[in-house]
This record gives structure tokens, C-alpha cells and sequence, in this order.
């Protein structure tokens, strides 16, 4: 069974490495044998990720990029290319939030949470989706959504509408990509306390939250591990594509 989740062999790009939810993704492909490039734009936040990765006995590299930037994103590629020989895997990571109330929103507001949060999607995966087919090996794409992307939270309003649009691009690219033996998946976290959403788990909130949680908790970034070795291995979930699994505590199956 061990055999079903080793990664041995393949390659990982995990953007937005760098943070809390995508640098434990990252540790977790690394544990099970991937060589993981771990891309984000702060150097000493992924040289933290890649330390402990090592540490680990993984094997992985700091590669910085602008996540919203097709033309960044390129150059990424080719210098993965050059390091490991092509990606397997990616893994898009990368988001922002806010908790502005809607009549106050405004639109450089809402357009840079759509860049960081669903425009860097659509451009990673036409660069590594390119590379993937390129290569002819198919591969598997991880895309990080929200359990805000249906239904909708409270005070998130653009962080919930880009989630939402993350969940119809992994669904559309899975059905489109399938021929080609590239894979589209989503994880659908709960509630992780993380850099990007301390503002906003206010102590009203988080009460809230935890009532709506049927197992009472927060989870631990280390617990997205285990989903994301699974979709990235083919031999585990080779017949699987365009999913939006759930890690949430059971916070989607709640109602009253």
C-alpha cells in the first residue's frame, strides 16, 4: 500500500509554498520522495520551508516568482526545467483575503484579491498545464480552494466569489485536460488559522465557526498532507479528476 503514495521520481511546484497551508503541502510531497520547488515572492519565508523540508531528508529548492505574472510564471517553468527535469505536479497555493464589507469594497480591492486568488490559477496552469502536455506524461494539478466558495461566508464577499471561480476552473480544465492524462483536483479547506486570515478569526467569529464545526476544531495545516499526497500520486487516484475534496471538520455537512 506504501507503494500507492511514493513519489519518488516525480517533481512538484507548489506556488505559494511560502505559506502556512501550501508550505505544509509542500513538506508533505517532499516526505513522500517528490522533489519540491517551492515558489513564492518572500525569500526568507520559502528558505524556512525549504530548510525544514531538508531537514526532513526531502529534497527541494527556492524559487521566487510574481504568481500573477504570465511572463514570471514562464520563466519559472524553464527554470524548474533546468533544476528537475519538467513538473508532475503543481500545487496553486497562493491567496490573499479581506474582510471589507461590501459597500465599502472597491475595485483595486477586488481586483488584486481576483489576481492573487484566481488569476494566478488560470496562469499557472496554462504555463505548467502547457509544460505538462508538452512532456506527455500527463501530471496532476492541485488547485487550493474554500469552503467560503459554496456557499458563500459573511464578510469575505471577493475572497468567496474568486474561490468560487477556482472550484469552475478546476472542474472545466479536468474535463478538457483528461485526454491528455492531466488531472484537476481542488481541496476544499476549512478552517486553518493562517497568516492570510488572523484579522479577520475574531474571537465572536471564531466561536461561530467552531459551532458550525462538527468536530469542534481548527485543523492543523499537517492534515491537508494526506489529501494532497493522494491526488498528487496517480497510482492512488489515477481515475480521479475534476474533485472538490473537503477538509473541513465536517463544515460543510452542517446545517442547523
Amino acid at each position: 500500500m506504501a507503494n500507492l503514495f511514493d513519489l519518488h521520481g516525480k517533481v512538484a511546484v507548489v506556488l505559494g509554498g511560502t505559506s502556512t497551508l501550501g508550505g505544509a503541502i509542500a513538506a508533505g510531497l517532499a516526505a513522500h520522495g517528490a522533489k519540491v520547488a517551492v515558489a513564492g515572492r518572500n525569500r526568507g519565508k520559502a528558505e524556512a520551508v525549504v530548510a525544514r523540508i531538508r531537514e526532513g531528508g526531502g529534497e527541494a529548492e527556492v524559487f521566487l516568482t510574481q504568481p500573477t505574472d504570465k511572463q514570471a510564471l514562464a520563466e519559472l517553468a524553464s527554470a524548474v526545467q533546468a533544476w528537475a527535469d519538467g513538473c508532475d505536479i503543481l500545487v496553486n497555493s497562493v491567496g490573499t483575503n479581506s474582510s471589507t464589507p461590501f459597500f465599502e469594497l472597491t475595485m483595486d480591492e477586488w481586483d488584486h484579491i481576483m489576481a492573487v486568488n484566481l488569476k494566478s490559477v488560470v496562469l499557472a496552469c496554462q504555463v505548467f498545464g502547457a509544460l505538462m502536455m508538452e512532456q506527455g506524461r500527463g501530471g496532476s494539478i492541485i488547485n487550493i480552494s474554500s469552503v467560503s466558495s459554496d456557499p458563500p461566508l459573511s464578510k469575505v464577499f471577493t475572497y468567496s466569489a474568486s474561490k468560487a471561480g477556482v472550484n469552475s476552473v478546476t472542474k472545466y480544465l479536468a474535463r478538457e485536460w483528461a485526454p491528455y492524462g492531466i488531472r484537476v483536483n481542488a481541496i476544499i479547506p476549512g478552517f486553518f488559522p493562517a497568516e492570510q486570515n488572523r484579522s479577520i478569526l475574531t474571537p465572536e467569529r471564531t466561536e461561530a465557526i467552531l459551532r458550525h464545526t462538527p468536530m469542534g476544531r481548527f485543523g492543523s495545516p499537517e492534515e491537508l498532507q494526506g489529501t494532497a499526497v493522494w491526488l498528487a500520486s496517480e497510482r492512488a487516484s489515477g481515475f480521479v479528476t475534476g474533485a472538490l475534496i473537503r477538509v473541513d471538520g465536517g463544515f460543510g455537512a452542517m446545517t442547523i
